[in-house]
């Protein structure tokens, strides 16, 4: 008579090893293969389609800490890199629950179908708040991230890679993920009924070096009146300054700041020649910090989540920011001149500065709120204001 066994054991198929051989044992979803890059978790409850398109993922995997992580599926609405076919942003992906059936009037697929067309590693079914608990200790860690459904796998070989992977410090990933060549940007921020909306009337023309924007930050600047030129990371100074620009606006980005800086730092050196606004943001304002003479330091374990309290002190206000950089600026290296503006009530690191006397500006959080909360939505009104300044206009409301 056959007996049934008390209990099965299910193979893996998906694997995450560490570069110091650790093993982690999951299951598999996604694309199939494997990625290597650098592991941070993300305490962000909501988006999680505008996470793992971000540019800025470029190089890493993302842990989500909450647990049921593609329950409203995913839509074409919700992508923030530029270009959707070159699939800039994260490499893999860790979940602790299985992603479940979509359940949202505004879901047009499944996670799961969504992760193998973007070509995103993912896995499911481990202990995450072990595996963030282990990056708060250690800090990020290289690692591979493996899926494959028949189970197999050359753990050596997994150990190896992950091993020699030098990781992002000195890695130039901007270039991976620029514009091929220019644009112009006329879609507006999204209304609820009405979708989104085009600029068909600008009042200012704002260049953007892309860096590897985000969608959102586009819209946001198109919003309050904008026509927006996107320009590739490596645009020279003439060519932008040709452009006529009554802004220039600094974008997000992956990778090691000191490596994007070789070339991007003179540029932006011989734009702060001339008296017109910059705003930068994440990699555009540690770009910015760079070429006003401070310096950039890799972070222990990276601030990732839409629930970071940051100080204005502009204002005095605290607000609830949204945040995506492993890197960050030494507020000791800033220079005479240069003004802290924000900082991290987390660990008091710099989150923003300003050029004393000029209309020049960048917080290292992401105030376009994709996702996350709205409160830093006044720093795009406040660059537009400079913007009007210049050109003897009324201000807007600050808002």
């Amino acid at each position: 008579m056959a007996t049934t066994a008390p209990w099965t054991t299910e193979k893996p198929t998906a694997l995450l090893v560490l570069a110091d051989g650790t093993v982690i044992e999951g299951r598999g979803l996604g694309a199939t293969g494997s990625a290597v890059a650098e592991v941070c978790f993300n305490t962000a409850l909501t988006g999680y389609e505008e996470i793992l398109t971000d540019p800025s993922y470029a190089g890493q995997i993302v842990t989500f800490t909450f647990p049921h992580i593609g329950n409203i599926g995913t839509n074409d609405e919700d992508i923030e890199d530029l270009n959707p076919a070159a699939r800039a942003g994260a490499v893999g992906a860790i979940f602790k629950a299985d992603v479940t059936d979509p359940s949202s009037y505004r879901a047009a697929g499944h996670l799961d179908q969504w992760l193998k067309r973007r070509g995103i590693v993912a896995l499911s079914g481990i202990d995450t708040r072990a595996l963030t608990a282990l990056i708060r200790e250690k800090g990020m860690p290289n690692a591979v991230i493996a899926h494959a459904p028949d189970g197999e796998f050359d753990v050596a070989d997994l150990k190896r890679r992950a091993a020699e992977w030098t990781g992002l410090l000195g890695l130039d990933l901007a270039k991976e993920v620029t514009s091929g060549q220019s644009s112009v940007w006329k879609e507006t921020p999204w209304a609820w009924g009405a979708g989104y909306g085009e600029q068909a009337e600008p009042t200012m023309h704002v260049v953007a070096v892309d860096y590897g924007v985000k969608r959102n930050i586009l819209r946001l600047l198109a919003g309050l009146g904008a026509k927006v030129t996107v320009v590739p990371a490596k645009t020279g100074a003439d060519e932008i300054l040709a452009m006529k620009p009554d802004g220039i606006f600094l974008s997000n980005g992956p990778g090691d700041p000191a490596a994007t800086g070789e070339y991007a730092v003179p540029v932006i050196k011989d734009l702060l020649k001339t008296d017109i606004p910059v705003f930068g943001i994440c990699l555009g304002h540690q770009m910015l910090a760079l070429a006003l003479g401070g310096k950039t330091e890799k972070m222990h374990q990276g601030h990732h989540g839409a629930n970071h309290p940051v100080k204005d002190h502009t204002t005095g206000k605290v607000e609830i920011v949204s945040m995506n950089h492993g890197f960050a600026v030494d507020s000791k290296s800033l220079p005479e001149g240069v003004e802290e503006t924000h900082i991290s009530l987390f660990d008091g690191s710099n989150c923003g500065i300003t050029l004393k006397g000029r209309p020049v500006f960048s917080v290292q959080h992401h105030p376009e709120a994709s996702p996350g909360p709205q409160d830093s939505h006044y720093l795009f009104r406040r660059f537009a204001n400079l913007i009007r300044a210049n050109k003897g206009e009324p201000a807007l409301a600050e808002r």
